[in-house]
């Protein structure tokens, strides 16, 4: 018996000394830069969620870039020299506008006085409430001891200390580097600039055009799936999250100006809604007028509307899919929020939307084109 627990004491301290010594390597080295910008080679991640929290802290930037899926894709040198800013993309994908506004409070706090933000009228649907957030850990964003214990205990980020140290290694660094992509590490973009971007060799006419875009539109407008077009949507609560998370963080920083825009989806998007699921679309059109009456009245809130942009929208090779624009299109809303060309007029806040009505009102699918 006495052998047992001699043993049982052995295997406890063992592991006691194996955790520390895991969490030891994780705060030395520090894949996530939480602490110190990293003093080996960096590397990022493209779990944007958790990568950011070590951005905020550890890149020196003046603006933030916000968004979901739409804005993922930017690159930060491209922001930069089309707005003349210093960015940090924290664009992240499916993102509400709890997740949003949250990390955009970090942003700020640590230093950024303009934000260009790609909004839309679906992260404003129901979600969790920041502190309850599944998905997002509002701990280590804020560096209590919960959140730090939580990083530097981790399993996975052990994993990737180790290698992000075996990385440094003069004789390994170039080989693992290459490797790094096709490995189960998580930290393994050796540019912050390609975080979420696509590859500058990308073939765009390959995943970008109107045979894939029609596909999507059929696919959404079946009437087995035709419910998911208006799932979460309810416009009261989704006013109250707007006037909570976008209202309420530009009123509480009157010193940062704020770029918003809404996003040129495809005139699919809102056609599928026109003809599938017509309440959801009155959802649209009424919170998005509400957005745009509210923010042109707050003087440190500049409003983009590139909707109905005819040339633009109605061109469906520049879709994945209804909603989704290509890297080229990525390229045009930088030129629109340098010239200011689409800014929504705070006399007449809704003009660029009733254009887009009419043009989804007059829209013929060209049914030779569905699958």
């Amino acid at each position: 018996m006495r052998g047992t627990f001699k043993y049982l004491r052995r295997l406890l301290l063992a592991s006691i000394v194996c955790t520390l010594g895991a969490a030891v390597l994780t705060y030395a080295v520090d894949p996530l830069q939480l602490f110190r910008p990293s003093r080996l080679v960096a590397f990022y991640s493209d779990e944007t969620r958790v990568q950011n929290a070590g951005l905020i802290r550890s890149q020196p930037f003046d603006a933030a870039f916000m968004g979901t899926s739409l804005a993922i894709h930017f690159r930060q040198s491209d922001i930069d020299r089309a707005l003349g800013v210093h960015s940090l993309k924290l664009a992240m994908t499916g993102s509400n506008s709890r997740q949003q506004s949250f990390v955009l409070e970090q942003a700020i706090a640590r230093g950024a006085r303009r934000v260009i933000w790609q909004m839309d009228d679906f992260i404003f649907v129901d979600a969790a409430d920041i502190e309850a957030d599944p998905f997002l850990s509002v701990d280590l964003y804020r560096g209590t001891a919960k959140g730090i214990a939580s990083y530097v205990f981790s399993a996975a980020m052990a994993k990737e200390s180790a290698f992000a140290l075996l990385r440094s290694l003069p004789p390994l660094q170039e080989p693992l580097t290459r490797a790094a992509p096709y490995l189960p590490v998580k930290f393994a973009l050796a540019d912050v600039d390609d975080i979420y971007a696509l590859p500058r060799d990308f073939d765009v006419a390959r995943d970008y055009n109107a045979k894939k875009t029609f596909a999507s539109f059929a696919y959404i407008t079946s009437p087995v799936r035709s419910r998911f077009l208006g799932e979460g949507y309810g416009y009261d609560a989704m006013v109250r999250h707007f006037e909570r998370d976008a209202v309420g963080l530009i009123a509480r920083h009157p010193d940062v100006a704020f770029d918003i825009y809404f996003p040129p989806y495809s005139i699919l998007q809102f056609v599928a809604m026109r003809d599938a699921s017509p309440a959801t679309l009155k959802i649209v059109t009424d919170l998005t007028a509400v957005i745009a009456q509210r923010l042109t009245q707050l003087p440190n809130v500049r409003l983009h509307d590139f909707r109905a942009i005819k040339a633009v929208t109605h061109d469906l090779d520049n879709y994945a899919d209804v909603i989704h624009h290509s890297p080229v299109i990525d390229a045009k809303v930088l030129q629109w929020l340098a010239s200011g060309e689409y800014r929504v007029d705070p006399k007449k806040p809704t003009a660029s939307l009733d254009e887009l009505k009419a043009q989804v009102e007059a829209y013929q699918v060209p049914r030779s084109n569905l699958p």
